[in-house]
């Protein structure tokens, strides 16, 4: 974690001049909050970082192995096809970038090449339900439905990027938590790869947090998403996402709402979605939406390890 931590922070004053002087700066949603106009041209992509720092501290200090390539690929994966979602939003000055067909396609082509790997690896099939002594087995269904977990927990990671030091803070404390899992598993690989998460997000969160210099794009968004199934995958902690993640969660749950209600009933259940945006627009300053998300994180990480006995 310390090294992550380290490599981070050193590679933030290196990275962000680049960013700015290549004009890869984020562009705002006409449609957002107000106050969010003026971190237009913010420089984004930041995700780099993260995923440089994690990529080569893991290596550094974990074995070479199949767990280890898992976890690589589902996180530098995905951050792949951020890195290609912002990289075409930033040429064509634009806040959307690949097509949601295209988007789709790279995270499950990253999800079958995870699910390939743990077939060969000889991965158990076996779903654990927390806090109680009962497993179900599912058989070779296992597969597509860790595919579909990796595509919709990935995206909700992706939707909780919506203000300053927001994601940084809560998938540190979702990876801190699988970090303890996996070491009382006895899983040396994940548990480094976890700890490194941490450490990368926290030497960004030195940039992120507000005011932003930097903002980690879907290149930092959905390959700390990918990375994040994953370890739950490997840790038989499947299911627990719900709870350890459950503020991603409600951010993806909030927005499925939202589109829900407007065309069933063309009315809206939230000011905006995703959820976070709704209590800016009824007062919240962004420093306390993202302080309180990160409490609720923190204390559902602590149930997850609790239910997870762990605790």
């Amino acid at each position: 974690m310390g090294v992550a931590f380290v490599l981070s922070l050193i590679m933030g004053p290196l990275f962000i001049p680049i960013l700015r002087r290549m004009k890869f700066g984020q562009q705002i949603r006409e449609d957002g909050p107000q106050g969010h106009l003026k971190k237009q041209g913010t420089p984004t992509m930041g995700g780099v970082i993260i995923l440089l720092a994690l990529a080569l501290a893991t290596l550094r200090f974990a074995d070479k192995n199949t767990d280890l390539l898992i976890l690589l690929i589902a996180s530098l994966g995905y951050g792949l096809v951020g890195f290609l979602d912002d990289y075409i939003k930033i040429i064509f000055k634009r806040s959307l970038g690949l097509t949601a067909k295209q988007k789709l396609f790279g995270q499950l082509l990253i999800s079958a090449i995870v699910c390939y790997l743990l077939v060969m690896q000889g991965h158990s099939t076996d779903l654990y339900i927390p806090f109680v002594s009962f497993h179900f087995n599912p058989g070779w269904l296992y597969f597509p439905l860790m595919a579909i977990l990796m595509l919709g927990a990935s995206n909700a990671v992706n939707f909780t990027d919506g203000l300053d030091g927001l994601l940084a803070g809560t998938s540190a404390i979702a990876f801190g938590a699988y970090t303890v899992i996996a070491m009382n598993n006895t899983q040396p690989e994940a548990a480094i790869f976890s700890a490194a998460m941490v450490g990368a997000v926290l030497g960004f969160l030195v940039f992120n947090a507000h005011p932003a210099k930097v903002f980690m794009g879907d290149t930092g968004s959905l390959g700390i998403g990918g990375g994040l199934v994953a370890v739950a995958i490997l840790t038989k902690a499947e299911l627990l996402l719900a709870i350890v993640g459950g503020v991603f969660l409600v951010e993806i749950l909030s927005v499925v709402i939202q589109v829900v209600s407007f065309k069933t009933r063309g009315k809206r259940v939230f000011k905006m979605s995703p959820i976070h945006h709704h209590f800016e627009l009824v007062g919240w300053s962004e420093w306390r939406v993202v302080i309180t998300f990160w409490v609720v994180g923190l204390v559902l990480a602590v149930l997850g390890l609790y239910m997870n006995e762990v605790l």
